[in-house]
């Protein structure tokens, strides 16, 4: 079988070749730098099937042009799938599948790191020392233990950032539609509302579905606990970035740490450095000092790596066994 990787980086490539190496009947990998999407389908000419990250496009148009070429499989090297039309790939017969669960404490660990360098504000001491300034001014933070957190999404990833709060003497809240059991054992579950308002440190852990696009409105920041940080490393639209920040603009919200952003398509997984930015809104975000944004960072560890490539393969086994696969998001 040959399998076009689309936004293939050369970490991917180390990842997968591993794995293909230790296939009986290892596949065609056709790596291609760029992104899936309608400008690009043709590059999976020749292909049974593709293998897509985060930012590529999958929608109805993109499914068709798949189609006509004779892919029968779409396989995603991550957890989410919001940018695929489930339905459009369900009625022209294409598989598509995903990597569910991923070393949950590689992004749960990011989020901490996330969490931790905005409280006691690291990396501005990192620079000021560098530079031979020693003065605290600016670098006040505070006791993480005794701190309520609300986590909201209780999956595999949230219960990770539960136990380690936990550890750290916090009282843990969380939130999710399809509540945990497992989250009673370490904290308590409440009503959004509920836990916006008691927490001081609220962070995302949930996928992105329409309809949970911005979760986190203008209405919601403002029954936060004033001065209350925001984090966020699942999916940008998660937060409407515009009123996050008039939030910050007012002082209302304290802080925000971003793994992820709404429109990080053209920017994200790129070098821009010597590029004009041209999103005012990204730009604006920034420009304030209690604001930490990384590049979707959260799962890049060697571990997640390994484990995302193995469990592509073996999604991949399926489609050429004619198997089901367990995985499947919608089974052609």
């Amino acid at each position: 079988m040959r399998i076009a990787v689309f936004s293939a980086h050369t970490y991917d490539k180390d990842f997968f070749d591993e794995a293909n190496r230790r296939e009986p009947a290892p596949f065609d990998l056709i790596y291609q730098e760029a992104s899936l999407s309608l400008q690009t389908v043709a590059f999976a000419q020749g292909c049974d099937a593709i293998c897509v990250f985060v930012n590529d496009v999958v929608n109805a148009s993109v499914l068709e042009g798949l189609h006509k070429l004779g892919v029968k499989g779409v396989f995603l090297r991550c957890a989410g799938f919001n940018n695929v039309d489930i339905d459009a790939a369900q009625k022209l017969g294409i598989l598509v599948a995903r990597v569910p669960a991923y070393a949950p404490e590689a992004v749960a660990e990011h989020t901490i790191a996330l969490i931790m360098t905005l409280n006691r504000h690291t990396h501005r001491a990192y620079n000021r020392v560098r530079e031979g300034n020693f003065m605290l001014n600016g670098l006040l933070g505070m006791t993480l233990h005794g701190k309520t957190v609300g986590i909201i999404g209780t999956g595999k990833i949230g219960l990770a950032v539960a136990r380690i709060l936990n550890g750290f003497g916090c009282r843990v809240l969380g939130f999710d539609p399809m509540p945990s059991t497992e989250f009673t054992a370490i904290g308590e579950m409440v009503d959004l509302d509920s836990l916006l308002a008691r927490s001081d440190i609220v962070t995302l852990h949930c996928p992105l579905f329409e309809g949970n696009r911005h979760l986190i409105d203008r209405h919601k920041l403002g029954l936060m606990k004033p001065g209350a940080m925001l984090i966020n490393t699942s999916r940008g639209a998660l937060i409407d970035t515009r009123a996050v920040i008039l939030a910050l603009k007012s002082r209302r919200l304290g802080a925000l740490g971003i793994d992820v952003y709404e429109e990080e398509n053209e920017l994200f997984f790129h070098d821009r450095s010597s590029d004009i930015i041209d999103d005012d809104v990204f730009q604006r975000l920034m420009t304030f000092p209690n604001v930490l944004v990384t590049g979707h960072q959260g799962f890049f560890t060697t571990d997640a790596l390994r484990e995302i490539a193995d469990v592509t393969f073996q999604n991949l086994n399926c489609l050429a066994n004619g198997t089901s696969c367990p995985n499947a998001v919608m089974n052609a």
